[in-house]
């Protein structure tokens, strides 16, 4: 028998703090639709605790809009889409035309039209939320990583005119981490030097994200808001 909660989707939740979020609204009882692109542990992870898994390839139009009728062929409303899923090419190492448009699919062309298909989707459901995962980066910039930036840059810009087309039926906000979880192959200089750019100098992990989920879930009174979690980076 389906659900009577209606389900919540976030995209790219196969690992790290995807997953975490992913697998704390399981915990509190929430369905959640999340989606991959690649069979990782994490995936299996979340099956086993309930969760719907979907593969949904956000490299292209094509890709995206498959996407979505799969969506709809699983649920016909949802509580929220956390667009969650994010590309990281370096453009040093890849062509630059190529990289910029691997990451405007993802970060930009993905939400922009899963937001307009899925609208009907969360207006069946009451309250409603679109939240969009961006960069602390975007704040400052970045010499290195101009295309990441620009596209995640991008994707505040659709928090805002998306907030101003759906209210007040949708609320639609976003959150800027900094650093929250390290990689394994990341070494002791690389760890020491990135704990300094922030004002606390810890790496929070996963729950940090889930918080501030979690605040703009249940809070009825924020919409075009971007929430910042970086440290204290902006004081440093």
């Amino acid at each position: 028998m389906p659900s009577a909660i209606a389900p919540i989707l976030i995209t790219g939740a196969a690992q790290r703090v995807g997953q975490h979020c992913a697998r704390r609204l399981l915990e509190a009882g929430q369905p959640v639709i999340a989606t991959f692109r690649t069979e990782r542990p994490g995936v299996q992870a979340l099956r086993d605790l309930g969760a719907t898994l979907l593969f949904a390839d956000f490299s292209s139009e094509a890709g995206i809009l498959a996407f979505i009728e799969t969506l709809k062929q699983h649920t016909d409303r949802l509580r929220a889409i956390v667009h969650n899923a994010s590309a990281w090419l370096a453009e040093e190492t890849h062509d630059p035309a190529t990289a910029f448009n691997a990451m405007f699919a993802v970060h930009m062309l993905a939400p922009y039209l899963i937001n307009l298909h899925c609208a009907e989707l969360l207006q069946r459901s009451t309250p409603a939320d679109i939240v969009h995962i961006s960069d602390d980066v975007t704040r400052k910039g970045s010499s290195k990583h101009i295309a990441y930036c620009a596209t995640k840059a991008g994707l505040e810009s659709l928090t805002l005119s998306f907030a101003a087309r759906y209210a007040p039926a949708i609320k639609v906000n976003g959150i800027a981490p900094a650093l929250l979880l390290f990689n394994d192959e990341d070494d002791a200089t690389y760890r020491a030097k990135a704990l300094a750019k922030s004002a606390l100098g810890i790496e929070p992990g996963g729950e940090v994200m889930y918080q501030s989920l979690r605040y703009l879930l249940d809070n009825p009174y924020v919409t075009g808001t971007t929430l910042t979690i970086n440290g204290g980076r902006h004081v440093k």
